[in-house]
């Protein structure tokens, strides 16, 4: 079943190390469907947000897990995820990343 952009791209991540990529290197950074590959990822990105993309790297986070003290027993704070870190071409850029303008 083929799956549509808006299934693919999950959200944007936005954090101070995303706002520095997003800045400094033209660089997004998305939380994607864990089963699409980089040249989806690139359609996606590039339909959805009308650019044109040189580089898609992607990674897998693993869950976060804590410790339990009263029992000693582990346990899932967060899941895990697929993240694709996605880098434009020179000059441009994607609108919902930027502050006020």
């Amino acid at each position: 079943m083929k799956k549509t952009v808006f299934e693919i791209i999950r959200r944007p991540i936005v954090t101070e190390k995303s706002n520095y990529l997003s800045s400094y290197h033209n660089q997004y950074v998305f939380e994607v469907d864990k089963r699409a590959t980089k040249t989806a990822i690139r359609e996606a990105i590039e339909t959805i947000f009308d650019v044109k993309v040189d580089r898609v790297n992607t990674m897998l986070v693993p869950a976060k897990q804590s410790r339990n003290l009263r029992n000693r027993q582990m346990r899932t704070r967060s899941s895990a995820y697929k993240k694709a870190i996605v880098t434009l071409a020179e000059g441009e850029r994607i609108p919902i990343f930027e502050g006020v303008e």
